[in-house]
């Protein structure tokens, strides 16, 4: 009886020591789970994307390509970068929203920047899409317009207020021109066949080819007025506090157009699905005939994106001879490119 109790007592004891052993190896085992997800936690922190916003110049189009392939290749995240890209359009100015603080970064052309600082807009260029611009005269296809001044006593398309044609009406006698509203629409034009119209040699001729209207170009840039195109920027004082978050958007930028210059298709597909109005066709066409102005240039050698002073210092001096702007400032002052060598 004796025994059987001690036998007993035995089994007690070996049982109750196994349940505070089992007990103690589930405390440490919920204790380094509880470790884990700490430095899970921490891990995923240090991972965190900062979230940036992107205003473009006009509706998705071949001329963001770059934007379009650094977003769907994750170059953006890569960067540890979170970029939501809002389209632009007539009622947009990615100019105000970025100004504003509403956005972080933006797309414009040169132009656009130079007479922002006129008004007290500070913005710096960190990056240039395209070297060259694509804006043209397009015309019917045997109208003998050799040069600037055969637009004289011709119908002329043209936005009001677009600063070429100051230009062009400063440099070449152009008082017999008949100007009228540009607004989009070719049918004036394609009726008129002497007429003239603005465009980019990147799409108009496409639009007219399928309305099996023959036509010639005369880039704008020919006149010697040739800003840069679709200029990456932000706010100067973003810039001096943001330092490393613009390089990380500029070296995504980058090399998301890198990656198109070597598979535009694809990219371009993205881009179609963000715009549906445009047909893919005529994106396709304007990937094709914008290639020379982003990658070409100083491009060829420096590299996607790259500026010059001097360029900068030309379209400062012309603006300011045709009386739009109050003062000329250092051309240093509105771009750098400290951020492209990376």
């Amino acid at each position: 009886m004796e025994l059987k109790i001690l036998k007993k007592s035995g089994l007690f004891l070996m049982g109750l020591m196994l349940m505070l052993l089992l007990a103690a190896c589930s405390e440490k085992e919920a204790g380094g789970s509880s470790e884990d997800s700490s430095e899970g936690e921490q891990s995923g922190e240090e991972a965190a994307t900062e979230a940036v916003k992107l205003v473009l110049n006009w509706f998705p189009k071949a001329q963001h390509g770059g934007v379009f392939a650094a977003n769907e290749k994750g170059y953006f995240e890569e960067n540890g970068l979170d970029v939501t890209i809002e389209p632009g359009g007539p009622q947009v100015s990615s100019i105000q929203m970025v100004a504003s603080g509403s956005a972080q970064f933006g797309l414009a052309h040169a132009d656009q920047m130079v007479i922002a600082r006129n008004q007290g807009i500070e913005l710096v260029a960190v990056a240039a899409a395209m070297q060259g611009s694509p804006q043209a005269w397009m015309y019917h296809k045997g109208q003998e317009i050799g040069g600037f001044e055969d637009l004289n006593g011709r119908t002329v398309f043209i936005q009001p207020g677009i600063t070429y044609w100051d230009f062009l009406k400063g440099q070449y006698d152009l008082s017999g021109a008949k100007e009228v509203a540009y607004t989009g629409q070719h049918v004036n034009f394609m009726d008129d066949e002497t007429s003239v119209t603005q465009a980019f040699v990147t799409s108009e001729p496409y639009f007219m080819e399928l309305e099996n209207v023959e036509t010639e170009t005369m880039l704008i840039s020919e006149s010697g007025y040739d800003p840069y195109n679709i200029v990456l920027y932000v706010t100067k004082d973003y810039l001096e506090e943001n330092k490393e978050t613009v390089q990380k958007f500029v070296t995504a930028f980058v090399d998301g157009w890198d990656y198109y210059k070597d598979s535009p298709d694809e990219i371009t597909k993205v881009i179609n699905e963000a715009n549906t109005d445009i047909a893919f066709e005529a994106l396709q066409f304007e990937q094709t005939s914008q290639a020379e102005f982003v990658y070409g240039g100083d491009a060829a050698e420096h590299g996607v994106g790259y500026m010059t002073e001097e360029r900068w210092s030309t379209l400062i001096d012309q603006l300011a001879e045709l009386g739009l702007l109050e003062e000329k400032f250092d051309a240093s002052s509105i771009f750098t490119t400290e951020f492209l060598s990376h």
